[in-house]
């Protein structure tokens, strides 16, 4: 494997993303981080990240000896990294290697913006810097974790944290939710989008979605949400209520509640009012800076609610977000 596989040198301006990668690494997560940080984006027209592996040492076997990574740059190139992501293994009992716990502390010293996806908020609290932050990590080892690192705020039912400079994600699959998020919180809502379209994911999962959901045996009838899914997302502008969804799903909107915690793993309410904001962002990204029109169009309502929720989930006002992801600075 190259040793940067999606720049051959840090190009200048461009947010550098540096991954560690040690003996016995999932690959699949490495795969989700090559996949969003790593490739190239011609449909964008510009590199969104520089993106680079590297080991502590010239050859890593990963997971279960699967396959062995070689060519990649040393821990060196981590003393460059804007963001780094660390090792995530199965063996969450085994110490993690000095250097690269060093590594990881040398980065947060310079504040650094630091991911740990499922077993890597384990390297995360081995290092020392999640004493006192939030955090989670996959479900099967939150005992384990709260244990071995009781002065972490663990919270074992969300898909990921935003902890500002310091992120994690839970089971595997959620490493492409934070991935997107980043990308989103870096780049704003139309660019996440638009990675999340080439990689067939959904654009947007709230991080404190539960980390599973109920899949009950389906019976004879079709009890997928994704035709009132479709329905609502055209109408966003419209004053849709939960019983408005209730009565297209022909359900009751007792029913549609325990449909959306089953196969959604969030209620009718957030899930709308996540795409209401996912909307109103992407107006504000193609040029409307009335906000007024912003919070009517994508059913917000009234400007300071659209300032009140985009503070809540972005951190930002829309203001700030208009300022970092406007046509104007584009």
């Amino acid at each position: 494997m190259a040793k940067e596989s999606s720049h051959q040198a840090h190009a200048a301006g461009v947010h550098r993303v540096v991954v560690i990668v040690d003996e016995n690494s999932n690959p699949f997560e490495l795969g989700c981080a090559t996949e969003i940080f790593g490739l190239r984006r011609p449909e964008i027209g510009r590199d969104l990240y520089d993106f680079r592996l590297c080991s502590p040492e010239p050859s890593t076997p990963m997971r279960d000896g699967f396959f062995t990574l070689t060519a990649v740059a040393g821990l060196e190139a981590a003393d460059t990294a804007d963001t780094l992501i660390v090792p995530n293994r199965p063996d969450v009992e085994v110490p993690r290697r000095p250097a690269v716990l060093d590594t990881i502390r040398r980065a947060h010293a310079r504040g650094a913006r630091l991911i740990g996806f499922c077993s890597g908020a384990f390297t995360l609290a081995e290092a020392g810097v999640l004493d006192g932050r939030r955090a989670t990590a996959h479900w099967q080892w939150a005992d384990a974790f709260r244990a071995r690192f009781p002065a972490v705020r663990l919270e074992s039912d969300v898909l990921f944290v935003d902890d500002g400079d310091i992120l994690t994600a839970a089971g595997s699959a959620a490493a492409l939710d934070l991935g997107l998020h980043v990308v989103r919180r870096d780049h704003g809502a139309e660019v996440a989008n638009s990675v999340s379209r080439r990689l067939v994911f959904a654009a947007h999962r709230d991080g404190g979605q539960r980390q599973f959901v109920e899949r009950p045996l389906p019976d004879l009838r079709d009890e997928s949400l994704a035709p009132v899914l479709a329905w609502a997302q055209e109408r966003l502008d419209a004053p849709l209520t939960i019983s408005d969804l209730a009565a297209r799903a022909a359900v009751s909107p007792a029913t549609l509640h325990r449909r959306f915690r089953a196969q959604l793993g969030t209620t009718p309410l957030m899930w709308l009012t996540g795409e209401r904001l996912a909307l109103a962002c992407r107006l504000i990204e193609r040029g409307e800076s009335r906000f007024e029109v912003v919070a009517r169009r994508s059913g917000l309502g009234t400007a300071a609610n659209l300032r009140t929720l985009m503070r809540r989930e972005t951190g930002i006002t829309p203001s700030a977000y208009k300022r970092r992801f406007g046509p104007e600075v584009n």
